[in-house]
């Protein structure tokens, strides 16, 4: 058969050709992979294609997104679990510290006021009511001194400590003065006192330890002076003393120095303070004074004020006997001394001790030195009366731990935990890096709800705080951060507290130890990767729930699959959600939940009803 002219019988290409076809591949290839990298032109346009996608989350909240709303992926046959309210009688619970539990337990060293958690049958799995009127806290900073009264409504302490000037009943509100009983002139005048002695105003002092602090007004007013204070009581028969500080906007939790150590790390706090917390700080042979020596940091300050300070003028009044209150206040400064604690001042009430700045000028005799490994292994530990050793020093002038910069510069600097490498896997460089993933983090928070930042969130927690950059990128005088660290997640909190922020230790499989309702923005990165085999996500959802506020808001980030387990729980317990992309894009596994706890309250019966 003839051929046409113009072809061969070879069909074959040359390898001109072929070498063509092969370059034009690798040139396209490596172009769309430049693109990608997000060099390129094209990643560009797509970014600024899913900018251009607007959708509304929540329009009465502001809320707002510039990310794709994503669908949750499950057969069509499963259905939400719906989580039903409470009833009434529960509107206050706090499941690790209720008073029927608490009095199973033995009186002695406060055993009784310690966690004593309910067992997985025994949890409540419902919804925390709000009593009805409820009504969404006063901004910062007026919030410091009214609370509305329909939120917290127990008169017990405008009662007991009227003359003191802790709270009075006006109408419908609260009203703090800012009182308190070692303080009659108020606690600025107070504050006042220990600036005198303590380098309070120029950031030396960022963190501060309040044991038994009534309603927090130490705290409160330590706050204008750029001092986070980590203020604990008991829930005892006053009712409501921390909710009452949670209410005002200061950080509080429900805690007692009982036989557990206390859940900070070592070397935590610049100054701790009892303001008649009547701790029996000789007991036990010194171990609650011993326990906040670990917490406190070298250099840091103690200041007592209430008995025995002042024995000479008040042991009528305390209805004690002169030698025995002189005998306690000699075993303090015994106790202080083996500490290497120095008494800077006394006069009238108060009394101040400065923590030496590392042992090379101790004198301690027989007192025991603690044997056990890590002093920031804390959770649920015994405390022991024990002295924890400082760290090594190689000079008299140095600072056992590492010396801190001046707060604010303290909140971005290299903290000496890091610097030294104690913290496993953290470098100088990774720690810059992860400030600036955060930086970025936050900026996406806020682009999707606009009120991030403003006063309307006051009350913030971070349930798994890592290194502490989501505190430290949203650090303001308009809110504070609870730097939560898990048990089960790498120590950190140590970390945490060298930047001058404050936090605690915490077992998300338990209830949190504080009261319904005291939270305004609850955030969490991969807390519920970490969690997956631990315990029930309905379980953590539903904590998260009762401290959370009616119109509260919710943060969550963690991979796509887990994301959308955890909205289809959350469509169950009246949250508004959406789930978003990850700020760089749809291609990241990795995504984000926000949402926000709609308003409901409780009726007089066990049915709820919706004001919105």
């Amino acid at each position: 058969m003839a051929l046409k002219p113009g072809l061969t019988a070879n069909r074959g290409r040359s390898p001109v050709s072929i070498f063509v076809v092969l370059g034009l591949c690798c040139f396209f290839y490596l172009l769309g992979a430049w693109q990608r990298s997000g060099f390129g032109k094209g990643d560009r346009v797509a970014m600024e294609m899913t900018k251009r996608t607007d959708c509304t989350i929540f329009k009465d909240l502001n809320f707002e997104t510039h990310h794709n709303d994503l669908e949750i992926s499950e057969h069509p046959v499963v259905k939400v679990k719906v989580f039903k309210p409470c009833d009434m009688k529960y509107r206050d619970y706090t499941p690790c510290q209720e008073q029927d539990t608490a009095m199973k337990f033995p009186r002695e060293n406060m055993i009784y006021r310690e966690r004593h958690c309910p067992s997985d049958d025994e949890k409540l799995r419902c919804l925390i009511p709000a009593r009805k009127g409820y009504r969404t806290p006063f901004p910062w900073p007026k919030s410091r001194d009214y609370v509305h009264y329909a939120n917290v409504p127990y008169k017990h302490l405008t009662v007991e400590k009227a003359i003191q000037n802790w709270v009075q009943y006006q109408g419908d509100v609260f009203k703090f003065p800012g009182g308190g009983t070692m303080f009659p002139q108020g606690a600025d005048a107070y504050i006042d006192e220990l600036a005198s002695v303590i380098p309070i105003a120029d950031g030396s002092v960022r963190t501060a330890l309040d044991t038994g602090c009534g309603v927090a007004s130490w705290g409160a007013y330590l706050l204008k002076r750029n001092v986070l204070a980590m203020s604990f009581a008991p829930r005892d028969n006053h009712e409501a003393q921390v909710q009452f500080a949670l209410e005002r906007g200061v950080p509080a939790v429900i805690g007692v120095l009982g036989t557990i150590r206390l859940p900070y790390p070592s070397r935590a706090f610049d100054m701790a303070q009892c303001s008649r917390c009547l701790i029996p700080w000789t007991l036990n042979e010194g171990m609650y004074m011993m326990e906040v020596d670990r917490v406190l940091r070298p250099g840091g300050y103690w200041v007592l004020s209430g008995p025995p300070i002042n024995w000479k003028t008040y042991y009528q009044t305390w209805k004690r006997p002169k030698k025995e209150l002189q005998a306690e206040q000699n075993r303090i400064e015994e106790i202080a001394e083996q500490l290497c604690w120095e008494k800077k001042y006394e006069k009238g009430d108060i009394a101040i001790f400065r923590k030496k700045v590392n042992d090379k000028s101790c004198k301690r005799d027989s007192t025991p030195m603690c044997e056990t490994g890590n002093p920031d292994d804390v959770w649920y530990e015994k405390m022991e009366a024990c002295i924890t050793p400082f760290p090594k020093v190689s000079s008299s002038k140095e600072v056992a731990g590492g010396e801190l910069k001046k707060f604010p510069a303290r909140l971005n600097a290299v903290p000496p935990r890091v610097a030294n490498g104690l913290v496993p896997g953290v470098t100088e460089k990774s720690y810059e890096e992860d400030n600036k993933l955060w930086r970025k983090h936050v900026n996406a928070y806020k682009r999707l709800n606009k009120l991030i930042g403003s006063t309307r969130y006051r009350n913030v927690m971070d349930m798994n705080a890592g290194l502490g950059g989501f505190a430290a990128a949203l650090e303001s005088p308009k809110l504070w951060v609870m730097n939560v660290v898990p048990t089960i997640a790498e120590n950190t909190l140590g970390v945490v507290y060298e930047r001058g922020l404050i936090g605690i230790y915490h077992d998300w499989c338990e209830g949190f130890s504080t009261y319904p309702r005291t939270y305004d923005l609850i955030h969490a990165n991969g807390l519920f990767s970490l969690y997956k085999d631990k315990c029930k996500f309905e379980d953590i959802l539903l904590e998260m729930d009762r401290i959370l506020r009616p119109e509260g808001a919710i943060v969550l980030r963690d991979e796509v699959d887990v994301m959308n387990k955890v909205r289809k729980i959350a469509g169950g317990i009246r949250w508004d959600t959406k789930l978003v992309d990850h700020e760089d894009g749809p291609l990241v596994p990795e995504k984000i939940l926000v949402g926000t706890k709609q308003y409901w309250v409780g009726s007089s019966g066990n049915s709820t009803t919706d004001d919105m």
